[in-house]
């Protein structure tokens, strides 16, 4: 049965701003407290999609978060309306108010970790809502998250896992650290995970830690019931963590029999090489293992142009594409990289530069934006479709945008009850759209 993938990227929320928030993600540390323009970033988002879509490709969304997010701010004492909520805590916890009114549910590679039919044991797509343990502006996001793949892949064919357990490094970041090599999408593939660390192992001494933990890595392969002969785990260095790739997208990617990544990416990557060479040879398929030289592109350069934070994607025709942001267009070094990869003989067929700005100053470049879930015809018809884009889809989302968002926000327009109003106004016409029916917390 055909399959074919499809990009879920994440709609950016109406409280889009630069907390600063994420230790390691040296672009949100850099943009902290800078003024936002939501209303741009979410169009930007949409762009990218309709860009694939028009390549091609298929294309959904998921929703935003609610955010202020009320219930968690109430767990934390506040009471009264849900504004006075908000009010009190502007008072009394405005971090804590920043921390819960984060819109980084859009990186929505963060969101789970799936697994197609044609991987598991029991022939049904899989996903495992991440726990995103190390920030606490993130570990509250999977609650929904899970709540929503579930709403929207109903039925036999899918198999949906709640988050690890995220006690103390027991970290999941979802597929920003996992990705899969295949001879094509509809084919049993190579699912390789990257970690930082054993969440039980001692740590000292580093400029950031890793966020990653193996033992999450290997849960997740176990309930979605991979072939250990087709699983490769493989650690990140610490140099790049400590360089600001706190996730493994940030300095690699793959896509079909293609990996592409950093020298300086894995602590091993010869034995990485070896292994997924011996393992993908049952497959079918022999990889293609494209490493940038540091000499010709150093670490700071890939992290600071997010040149692996790009979609490396099959197109439908026949190559591969990348998709990447303008910043990697800006810097010389990768620039010249990308372009000899296009001129010479390689998979790399195809680049297009895209303007995501709103979403880089925040740390998360186009790969962020979108989770891969390679789905069958069968599948495709089983999951709901107002999800699944089209032309006018996407028009109709803009038009949401424009009427619904802000085209200025800071980080102090936070503590405005308006702001929980007009958020709530949003996602209530959103979900009408999508045909989700009612998801978030203030419409149960």
């Amino acid at each position: 049965m055909s399959a074919r993938e499809v990009n879920f990227d994440g709609l950016v929320g109406p409280t889009h701003t630069y907390g600063g928030l994420s230790l390691g993600n040296v672009a949100s540390m850099s943009s902290e407290d800078q003024v936002s323009n939501p209303r741009d970033a979410a169009l930007q988002g949409i762009g990218k999609m309709r860009t694939l879509l028009r390549m091609g490709l298929l294309q959904g969304v998921l929703p935003p978060h609610e955010r202020p997010f009320v219930p968690a701010l109430r767990r934390f004492g506040f009471a009264g309306s849900d504004g006075e909520v908000v009010e009190a805590a502007a008072k009394a916890a405005p971090a804590l108010l920043r921390n819960c009114s984060s819109a980084s549910a859009m990186w929505t590679a963060n969101a789970a970790t799936v697994s197609p039919s044609a991987d598991t044991g029991d022939g049904r797509v899989h996903f495992t809502a991440a726990n995103l343990a190390a920030m606490f502006h993130r570990s509250i996001e999977h609650p929904f998250t899970s709540r929503c793949l579930r709403r929207i892949f109903e039925g036999e064919a899918f198999s949906h896992h709640d988050a690890l357990p995220g006690g103390g490094a027991m970290g999941d970041e979802g597929a920003a650290n996992h990705t899969r090599l295949s001879a094509s999408h509809d084919a049993p593939g190579l699912e390789l995970f990257a970690y930082g660390r054993s969440a039980f192992e001692k740590l000292s001494g580093l400029h950031f830690l890793p966020r990653q933990a193996r033992e999450a890595s290997e849960a997740v392969a176990r309930m979605h019931r991979l072939d250990p002969e087709r699983t490769v785990y493989v650690r990140q260095s610490q140099e790049a963590v400590d360089s600001g790739a706190f996730h493994n997208d940030v300095v690699g990617v793959g896509n079909g029999p293609v990996l592409m990544f950093h020298e300086r990416a894995y602590e091993d990557p010869r034995a990485m090489e070896d292994e997924i060479r011996r393992k993908s040879e049952p497959l079918g398929f022999e990889p293609v293992f494209l490493e940038v030289p540091a000499d010709r592109v150093s670490l700071l350069d890939a992290i600071g142009s997010y040149l692996f934070n790009s979609q490396l994607i099959t197109l439908p025709g026949g190559g591969t594409a990348l998709i990447l942001p303008t910043e990697a267009e800006d810097n010389p070094r990768t620039k010249r990289w990308v372009d000899a990869q296009v001129a010479g003989n390689g998979p790399i067929t195809e680049a297009h530069f895209l303007d995501v700005k709103q979403s880089m100053k925040n740390g998360g470049g186009p790969a962020c934006l979108r989770l891969r879930v390679v789905l069958t015809d069968a599948e495709r018809e089983a999951a709901r479709p107002g999800v699944l884009m089209d032309e006018g889809k996407l028009d109709a989302l803009e038009d949401w945008v424009r009427t619904h968002y802000r085209d200025r926000l800071s980080p102090a327009d936070l503590a405005d009850p308006k702001l929980l109003e007009e958020s709530r106004a949003a996602l209530d016409a959103l979900t009408q759209t999508l045909g989700l029916g009612s998801v978030y917390d203030f419409q149960m």
